[in-house]
């Protein structure tokens, strides 16, 4: 008897049905806009034996997404083919897809929706993660971290550029303590963003990756191709980031540290960030914390106001404290 149950079992499993099925944690993508997307998906769901990933699976996607940015609209049929590829259910709502998901991944390129789609999964306590920008300004990413400890669900965004090897190991310590960077990255604008959080983002998330918080002062040199904006650091130290739209496109910078002067690191793919990801969605604890992504959209917030008053230099202070008046406001009509 034992015989004929061990030869049915062996029979099942080299048909197709594994003996002990592994429970799946359950992903869902809001938006098919951007090539983090299928990037995500096809590392999740192809044939990778990184342990990090194991028992995670992309599921259902809601592919919408920018609607009046056309770079990024355009790239949405191609998109939802692609992922469906993978065995990826394509849904008509972002209600319907927290029916099918344990945890999201916030993909919508058009940062100007991602607070309207936020309050949606925020509310239902599952962990998200949310692609830069989290915001497409800083009053909306303050209304965004503000709904989240509301209903107590755990968030966090960055840059693929933070999770470099190189830029961890700066922060890290591992050449003396940074005692100051520039930074760069393109910089191209997009009308319906105020300026850098569109893709400067980038360089300014690198230059706060190795600096750290404590930004207290900022002004901007603005030409045609490029600007310059200069961070003064509590500390005295001085930190910059050049946003680049002119000649060669690029990531990267200089640290200068108690040891050694280095090289920053520059772009290295997606998959750095997506094990943080996945370990955040295990831990529910944020490798990147609110403070430090509020400062970094104060500072491009400051670097606007800057460029308008012509260079002058700005208090990080004062216009965090006017953003977050009005981000409180926000936060009561989302009730």
């Amino acid at each position: 008897m034992k015989l004929k149950r061990l030869i049915l079992l062996l029979c099942v499993s080299l048909i197709g049905f594994p003996l002990f099925a592994q429970n799946i944690v359950k992903v869902g993508i809001i938006g098919l806009d951007t090539s983090h997307s299928p990037a995500f998906v096809k590392i999740l769901n192809g044939e990778n034996d990184d342990p990090v990933y194991a028992g995670y699976k992309i599921v259902a996607a809601y592919p919408y997404g920018s609607t009046r940015i056309e770079s990024s609209a355009k790239r949405i049929p191609g998109y939802i083919e692609e992922v469906k590829k993978y065995d990826v259910k394509i849904v008509e709502s972002i209600a319907e897809l927290l029916k099918q998901v344990d945890c999201v991944l916030l993909e919508t390129n058009d940062g100007n929706l991602h607070l309207e789609q936020a309050v949606e999964v925020l509310k239902t306590g599952k962990p998200m993660f949310i692609d830069k920008p989290v915001a497409a300004n800083l009053v909306d990413a303050i209304a965004i971290f503000e709904l989240a400890k509301k209903y107590n669900t755990p968030v966090f965004s960055s840059s693929a550029l933070r999770f470099v090897p190189k830029n961890m190991a700066l922060r890290n310590g591992d050449f003396g303590k940074v005692l100051g960077a520039d930074a760069y990255s393109p910089a191209p604008g997009e009308p319906s963003h105020p300026d850098f959080s569109w893709y400067g983002i980038h360089g300014v998330e690198t230059l706060f990756t190795v600096m750290g918080v404590g930004c207290k002062e900022v002004s901007r040199v603005s030409s045609e191709g490029t600007d310059v904006v200069v961070g003064l650091w509590d500390d005295g130290r001085i930190g910059s980031f050049r946003g680049i739209r002119a000649g060669k496109q690029g990531y990267g910078g200089s640290a200068f540290c108690e040891k050694e002067n280095t090289e920053i690191g520059g772009y290295d793919g997606y998959g750095h960030l997506l094990k943080e990801i996945i370990t955040f969605f295990k831990t529910k604890n944020p490798p990147v914390f609110e403070k430090e992504t509020i400062e970094i959209f104060t500072f491009m917030e400051a670097s606007n106001q800057s460029k308008a008053q012509g260079g002058k230099a700005i208090s990080m202070e004062t216009v965090y404290q006017t953003a977050l008046k009005q981000a409180l406001k926000l936060v009561e009509s989302k009730k």
